[in-house]
């Protein structure tokens, strides 16, 4: 199998300077990547039984599951090895991607103490946020010391400020220089993103001098916070178009796997920010 070229631990061209930010649409279909070239985010496992594989038109990132996989498991039952392969196989089939989330360990609470919550059960880690917190930077100085050729990025996370501030310090302590990583995932804060804590922990790390990435962020929590990103996704149009009828001469029950949904669903977001923000949502793809 051929690896991927050494490169610089940077974004490829067209990546966002401090004055923008790439938006990326969060997708289960693989195949979207050769129908356009805007911004995708995609899980490592959508690739696990692929037998064709699409080249990316576009700039895209990978996401590593890891909601999905501590909700329902309350741990991590792929090894590092194998997720550095897979992430290999994927850069060799579909095309260099911008990053990599690592095998994060989230801190929310859903996670940490299993049980029922929006209608979803958890099974539960039952360990501390220090304990996540001490995993998820493990995990990534495992994963670059195992792949240091590809762009594999440190997720920051934690349940409260000084939490944040704590992790910032493992990796530290670690000699991960955050500043200097080309993007940096602030993790947990999904559900806070559009409240005062959400915007109070943004704004702390944004302070640092990072260039954040905010996973599966939604219209209220970039008007409050967007202009702080590096770059941000969501899977928010699947849900909006799910609840609503499909789109004209659309024959399906709805549009929650359409990419005409989504691509205007994307358009229609990055009009309603506000407009003391919108230069900092250009789609900047095809600089």
């Amino acid at each position: 199998m051929t690896q991927p070229t050494i490169l610089p631990r940077a974004l490829p061209a067209g990546a966002p300077a401090a004055s923008g930010m790439r938006f990326y649409l969060t997708t289960h279909k693989r195949h979207w990547l050769r129908w356009t070239d805007v911004p995708l985010f995609l899980k490592s496992e959508h690739w696990d039984r692929a037998v064709k594989w699409d080249v990316a038109q576009g700039p895209y990132a990978i996401d590593s599951g890891g909601f999905m996989e501590l909700k329902d498991k309350g741990t991590w039952m792929r090894t590092p090895r194998q997720y550095v392969d897979s992430l290999r196989r994927i850069w060799e089939h579909v095309g260099p991607y911008d990053w990599a989330a690592p095998q994060d360990w989230m801190c929310e609470k859903a996670i940490i103490e299993g049980g029922w919550f929006g209608g979803q059960y958890f099974v539960g880690t039952h360990l501390s946020v220090a304990e996540h917190q001490r995993r998820t930077v493990e995990n990534f100085l495992e994963l670059r010391s195992l792949a240091p050729d590809l762009r594999i990025a440190p997720v920051i996370q934690g349940d409260t400020v000084p939490a944040y501030e704590h992790c910032v310090e493992l990796y530290e302590k670690a000699g991960v220089d955050l500043r200097a990583e080309p993007i940096v995932g602030l993790g947990s804060v999904c559900r806070l993103q559009s409240t005062r804590q959400g915007a109070a922990i943004v704004t702390a790390m944004a302070t640092h001098g990072f260039k954040l990435h905010g996973f599966g962020f939604k219209i209220l929590g970039l008007e409050r916070v967007g202009h702080l990103l590096a770059s941000a996704d969501s899977a928010a149009w699947s849900s909006h178009a799910r609840r609503r009828p499909p789109l004209p001469g659309h024959t399906h029950k709805n549009c929650a796997n359409c990419i005409d949904y989504a691509l205007n669903w994307r358009q229609r977001v990055l009009a309603a920010i506000p407009t003391h923000h919108q230069t900092l949502l250009t789609d900047r793809s095809a600089a």
